[in-house]
């Protein structure tokens, strides 16, 4: 990735160009507030938009050439954010596969396995999930019981994964499962790449409240896959998955963009100034609190993409952006409410069902990346350095603690 400062010309220039682009392309997913099956039709048009960015030569700018990217600079990516923010976002599908597995691929992966995947993962033309969760290890991940074991040339994989998003869209996920029970719970973990269409993956819907069917379960029966499919160290697997989870939080706490955003605001204040609220002191107030939140979440975000742009692994500073996205969505969530009244729960038409899905919607937000208690303690452990949780199970071999089915 080169170093070397644009001019203003050339950045002027490659400002022009995402420009162009955005304005022939970034026109907003329009689904007409209809509930949709599975995210399928929201998933073509990211994919849509991905395939356009490729043509344009602006898909994984700061990506080596030989792995599909653009081998551009921090300044080109910066400069691409910038205008982005300014348009509706296309590929909110994609966070998982471009904020998550892309960058772990990209990281940890052998020269093989990002030549086999990174171009394609890029340009969207494979999508990639996440497998973490499971009934019995949600926050404690660690205690997770998938287990993946060697048999000649290939792992096999047994197990259960919950929560799984857009799994039933995914030609493939990053899977962390135990191969090791004999030493404590962190120390035994491995992360696999896994093909969604590998006979004895089963994945099944979760149906949510508001109609969706966003997540998923999966299940993993004699599950086998080359040894080569192995990402990273053996029973490494715990920093893998903290790695992980720190981009999950950098991806879920910035998103896509850079610079000054306060579109929730913006929009909230249009819809108070239509239906003549605006003038509510106390609605005033909400909003200006919320446009504060939004600004200073902005700055937080740059800070912390402009660590990334530098080559840095998300830290444990990830969990503050994390934090600060979920606090703006509930009081987004409770202020759309309010301002656009009995109609976001009671609606006649597809713009109400809009309002009420988002309020739905939110409350994940506080849970996805692990909950807010989570990012709490990582805050004030990693980040502030207080005394940490008591841990009664340190060192304990895996096998003989009681978590999920071993309680028994």
């Amino acid at each position: 990735m080169p170093d070397t400062a644009l001019s203003p010309a050339e950045a002027d220039a490659f400002r022009a160009k995402c420009t162009t682009f955005l304005d022939e392309n970034a026109t907003g997913i329009h689904l007409d507030g209809a509930p949709e099956e599975r995210g399928a039709a929201r998933m073509r048009f990211c994919k849509k938009f991905q395939a356009a960015l490729e043509d344009a030569g602006l898909t994984g700018i700061t990506y080596p050439v030989e792995y599909g990217g653009q081998g551009l600079s921090r300044e080109h990516d910066q400069i691409w954010r910038e205008e982005y923010a300014k348009y509706p976002d296309m590929t909110g599908e994609l966070t998982i596969s471009h904020g998550m597995c892309l960058p772990m691929t990209s990281e940890y992966g052998t020269h093989e396995q990002k030549a086999a995947y990174l171009s394609d993962i890029i340009a969207a033309r494979t999508v990639w999930c996440q497998m973490f969760s499971e009934p019995g290890a949600g926050s404690d991940v660690a205690s997770l019981q998938t287990k993946a074991e060697r048999d000649g040339d290939t792992w096999v994989i047994n197990g259960q994964k919950v929560w799984t998003t857009l799994a039933h869209l995914s030609d493939y996920g990053v899977i962390v499962a135990r191969t090791n029970p004999e030493v404590a719970k962190h120390a035994g973990i491995s992360m696999f790449i896994v093909p969604m269409d590998t006979p004895g993956v089963e994945i099944r819907p979760i149906h949510q409240i508001d109609g969706g069917e966003h997540f998923n379960e999966v299940f993993f029966t004699d599950v086998s896959i080359p040894l080569e499919n192995l990402l990273g160290e053996l029973n490494n697997g715990w920093n893998m998955a903290t790695a992980m989870l720190m981009y999950e939080r950098v991806a879920i706490g910035t998103g896509t963009t850079s610079g000054i955003s306060t579109s929730r605001s913006d929009q909230l204040i249009e819809v108070a100034q239509k239906n003549g609220k605006i003038t509510d002191p106390v609605i005033r107030q909400m909003l200006m609190k919320l446009r504060e939140m939004e600004t200073t979440a902005s700055l937080v975000r740059m800070r912390t993409r402009a660590e990334l742009q530098a080559g840095k692994t998300p830290g444990p500073g990830g969990s503050l952006t994390k934090l600060i996205a979920t606090n703006i969505g509930n009081l987004y969530r409770d202020l759309s409410l309010e301002i656009v009244g009995v109609e976001s729960m009671a609606w006649g038409d597809a713009a109400g069902a809009t309002w009420q899905r988002l309020a739905l919607t939110g409350l994940q937000m506080g849970i996805a990346g692990g909950t807010n208690e989570i990012q709490r303690n990582i805050i004030g452990d990693r980040v502030l350095g207080l005394p940490r949780d008591i841990s009664v199970d340190k060192g304990v071999p895996f096998k003989d603690l009681k978590v999920g089915t071993q309680r028994n």
